[in-house]
């Protein structure tokens, strides 16, 4: 995105790969616990029937902590950070991808559109099985009465003693197994692309379009990496708003075990009505937010890390 104030992209043929990845793992993991409260909360809220357990998102936060503590906003994190994989998987497809593109077409909001759609195709096709098991996870303890997976007893007692094990994700594994057979844990694959793809073609072009709408407007002393903090939590509430009807519909195919996106769909709205769409979507903004924030400052500062030492003295901060 070049213009007045020459905010450039750093493409993928600038950077330091090792440097990239070793520093983009860590990147990403921090994300990730750091948000991982409030997708807990958004499952919960968009799983639950009407408001029969929590009223909102403050509410889930409230009664989480106080029936099952700290822990309890945090099951299924440990088998989640798995998908630490896809995250790699996403950032590379979409700079690959980018590239690519720029052979055929200069348009900055054409190549974030083409590579955010392609890079959530290969990290869903990564993080879906790792997701349906973490999310039978997060509905453990207050939620469990709403999904058709169980801890056995033992391993119950252990979460209450608040013993991160393992053994919590083979039971849950070995079940999902036993009742589905392989394709359980792709359940809602379908529901999750429809919903991610949109949303990650979506999120680049409208980042970049913001940040380039307020760097025209803000003060020539104003930091680039200001306005891109800015921007990425404005692009993720759009797209979130835009995608979180489909959002609903994937967590209720992954967590209930349906097997129709339609289906579940028109069940959604024969119950609950158009209200139904919206549910979940004020934790997913919230959560949103502060991942957005991390990912633009991490990402974009990830970059310039590893940015090619003889290019340094090329771009302006």
């Amino acid at each position: 995105m070049q213009q007045k104030r020459n905010i450039r992209i750093i493409e993928w043929e600038d950077l330091d790969k090792r440097k990239f990845y070793s520093l983009g793992v860590f990147m990403t993991l921090t994300t990730r616990a750091t948000v991982y409260p409030f997708t807990l909360i958004r499952t919960r809220l968009q799983v639950q029937k009407g408001k029969s357990l929590y009223k909102g998102t403050f509410d889930a936060f409230c009664k989480i902590l106080k029936a099952e503590g700290v822990y309890g906003l945090y099951r299924g994190f440990m088998v989640n950070t798995f998908t630490l994989i896809s995250g790699q998987a996403y950032i590379t497809t979409y700079e690959l991808v980018r590239k690519y593109v720029s052979q055929y077409s200069s348009s900055n909001t054409f190549k974030s559109l083409v590579a955010g759609g392609s890079a959530s195709l290969v990290a869903q096709s990564i993080t879906v099985p790792i997701d349906v098991v973490s999310q039978q996870l997060m509905m453990q303890g207050q939620g469990e009465h709403l999904t058709r997976f169980k801890l056995k007893p033992k391993m119950v007692m252990a979460t209450s003693k608040h013993k991160v094990t393992f053994g919590q994700t083979k039971d849950i594994i070995v079940q999902i197994f036993a009742a589905d057979g392989f394709r359980g844990f792709y359940r809602g694959y379908v529901a999750s692309l429809l919903t991610y793809i949109p949303n990650s073609a979506l999120w680049w072009p409208f980042y970049h379009f913001y940040a380039e709408q307020m760097s025209r407007m803000a003060p020539s002393s104003c930091p680039h990496l200001l306005l891109q903090a800015v921007a990425g939590p404005m692009a993720a509430a759009t797209a979130s708003t835009i995608t979180n009807p489909m959002d609903v519909v994937r967590a209720r195919v992954q967590v209930e075990g349906r097997s129709s996106v339609i289906g579940t769909f028109k069940q959604l709205l024969a119950e609950e009505g158009m209200w139904g769409l919206t549910k979940g979507l004020s934790a997913r903004i919230i959560s949103s937010t502060p991942t957005s924030i991390l990912i633009v400052i991490g990402y974009e500062t990830l970059k310039r890390l590893s940015l090619r030492p003889e290019l340094v003295h090329t771009r302006h901060w």
